[in-house]
């Protein structure tokens, strides 16, 4: 039987882009894509790199002090907004068009339209067209979600929180998450006072407690309004404010209340109920260790199953899925050990198991330090870093490796390197330390402060 592609993937994100270049590229195949919004997916257009350029822009506003206390003469002044905006706007129109010309360098047919799957091997476009082709891949992504609650419409999520108009004076952020902590983290360094919900004991939930414990603390000692185990009750119209009312008793008002609670596989309306691709609980499509669903050619990479959803993890699966089916290479998804950043202000990052996670499976040791980095403490300030280490007694490797500090996202990717080579604690314990530098007491902590 003949078809009209080789590959048909549906969804421009990161994942999906990955997997039509190179198969295309790399294995000559006749790869098409369609994407109905922007190509660059969350990632690029409404995720890690829009709000990564907020986070830059937000940490400027702690610098002038630190700047001042070694001797510079440097004056407070005010955040463009504006500016920073027609700015943000501008790269992620230059990221698009990169993504586009790859496509189309690597000689993949784009369509700038909805697909759907009408059989195992047909799809749909929006203007009604078909073509078809050997293998389908699904990359359609995510995307946030609000609980519905009277006065849920009067909310904005991430993806709104891009573009306003104009910033405002304050601003509710209910969450506990990674995305909910950042953008905390990033209204309060812009100057706009920021208040945070979350119905939980404590956010960041399934990361290391006592590293979430000191980002909580520096949150709210940068000012942050941080409000556990509270949730909104309602919200209404108050002028040009929102009122919202809490669990708590307390009732106030906002410009602007941003909801970080859920994200959503982009699994509906794609014809897959039809075809018998099976969906989970949250509408995720189910896929095995190689990403194919339960109809032979049809494959599911990044968010839309609900692994683990970072962007790298949809190239990887985008990769492995070229792997398999192009290249004659069956891969398997490697989930294990994924290094994290989360860029909370202060910074996190974080590889392999939580003390709480390894100690529940096996006897533990556990490495910490804490302490003021000498350029905070230089300039007066009360900032504290945290770098941690969990060590099995067994075997001695390192499970665990946790940071919380400036760059923590930088230190943890190579961190994550001798964790997924199982690295031990002598390991560690050999390599020479680099001074003065905060890393070095990764390889500098003798003694466990407990085990488990």
């Amino acid at each position: 039987m003949s078809f009209d592609y080789d590959l048909f993937v549906i969804g421009g994100g990161s994942g999906g882009v990955r997997a039509a270049r190179v198969a295309a590229g790399e294995t000559g195949a006749k790869v098409a894509l369609a994407e109905e919004d922007r190509y660059g997916g969350t990632c690029v257009i409404r995720g890690c790199v829009p709000k990564k350029l907020m986070v830059f822009a937000s940490e400027f506003s702690g610098m002038v002090g630190d700047a001042q206390a070694f001797g510079w003469d440097i004056r407070p002044g005010e955040f463009d907004w504006n500016l920073f905006h027609g700015k943000l706007v501008a790269e992620l129109d230059r990221l698009e068009g990169v993504y586009r010309n790859i496509l189309k360098n690597n000689g993949v047919e784009s369509f700038d339209q909805r697909a759907r799957v009408v059989d195992p091997h047909t799809v749909e476009l929006a203007d009604g067209t078909r073509k078809t082709a050997k293998h389908i891949l699904i990359a359609t992504g995510g995307r946030p979600v609000v609980p519905e609650f009277p006065g849920s419409d009067l909310a904005i999520t991430s993806n709104e929180i891009f573009h306003l108009e104009k910033l405002p004076e304050n601003i509710l952020i209910v969450g506990g998450g990674y995305i909910a902590s950042e953008f905390a983290g990033i209204m309060d360094g812009l100057g706009v006072k920021t208040t945070q919900f979350y119905r939980g004991p404590q956010i960041l939930r399934g990361f290391d407690e006592e590293a979430r414990g000191l980002i909580c603390d520096e949150m709210r000692q940068n000012g942050i309004d941080v409000r556990l185990e509270t949730n909104v009750v309602e919200m209404t119209k108050a002028g040009d404010k929102i009122r919202v009312k809490a669990t708590d008793g307390s009732e106030d008002q906002f410009d602007v209340v941003m909801y970080a609670t859920g994200r959503a596989p982009n699994a509906d309306d794609l014809g897959l109920e039809a075809l018998g691709v099976e969906r989970g609980r949250k509408g995720e499509i189910i896929v095995d260790e190689y990403s194919q669903t339960g109809v032979p050619s049809i494959y599911a990479i990044g968010d839309v199953t609900d692994r683990v959803n970072l962007t790298p993890v949809a190239i990887r699966e985008g990769m492995a899925f070229v792997e398999t089916v192009f290249k004659g290479n069956p891969t398997p998804v490697d989930h294990e050990l994924i290094p994290t950043a989360i860029f909370t202000q202060p910074e996190m990052g974080t590889v392999g198991l939580s003390e709480e996670e390894a100690a529940a499976q096996e006897s533990i040791e556990v490495y910490t330090t804490s302490f003021k980095p000498m350029q905070k403490s230089f300039a007066g300030g009360s900032q504290k870093v945290l770098m941690k280490l969990i060590v099995s007694q067994a075997t001695r490797k390192v499970l665990g490796c946790h940071i919380v500090a400036p760059g923590a996202g930088e230190m943890i990717q190579l961190a994550g390197i001798a964790v997924k080579m199982g690295a031990t604690k002598e390991d560690f314990d050999r390599t020479v330390a680099v001074h003065p530098v905060m890393a070095e007491e990764l390889v500098t902590m003798r003694q466990p402060v407990r085990t488990a």
